[in-house]
């Protein structure tokens, strides 16, 4: 008599990203409606990925795309032109890029102020990630600022 082995069981979630390449990219307008919206769609992204919702990557990946998305709203705006956002996994890298219209507002990490509410989200963008940067658009107007995520696959 053979014995049979019994087939593998596949969990419903698996336990590390599915990558080797995903690419999403979209357009929001410029405003604080569109860096939410963007921010919402990059978590339901990322769990259809593999990196499930309260998992440390996705919450550090969706935090970062709400500062950098906020940041092209509040400092990269021109009425009536959309940011883009880009997020890509390739391996178990995870990159976030926002491209807004002005190009003469550098990104730029400074000391925050006590007296001012904002000027901490480039901080912890650098804090959260392991790079970042920005680039001049080539093709016109504008500037795109990228941050990078290491994942450790399991």
């Amino acid at each position: 008599m053979t014995s049979k082995q019994p087939l593998p069981v596949r969990p419903i979630r698996p336990t590390q990203p599915r990558f080797p390449w995903h690419h999403f990219t979209m357009r929001f307008s410029s405003t604080p409606r569109g860096a939410r919206l963007a921010r919402h769609l990059v978590g339901e992204r990322l769990d259809a990925w593999g990196i499930p919702y309260g998992s440390d990557a996705h919450d550090v990946l969706t935090l970062i795309v709400g500062e950098l998305s906020a940041n092209a709203v509040r400092h990269g705006r021109v009425p009536g032109r959309d940011f883009r956002l880009r997020l890509s996994a390739e391996g178990a890298t995870l990159r976030v890029e926002v491209t807004d219209s002005r190009g003469e507002s550098i990104p730029a990490l400074t000391e925050p102020s006590n007296d001012l509410d904002g000027g901490r989200g480039l901080l912890l963008v650098a804090a959260l990630t392991d790079r970042w940067g920005w680039y001049p658009c080539i093709n016109g107007p504008g500037k795109t600022v990228w941050a990078v995520l290491d994942v450790e696959l399991s």
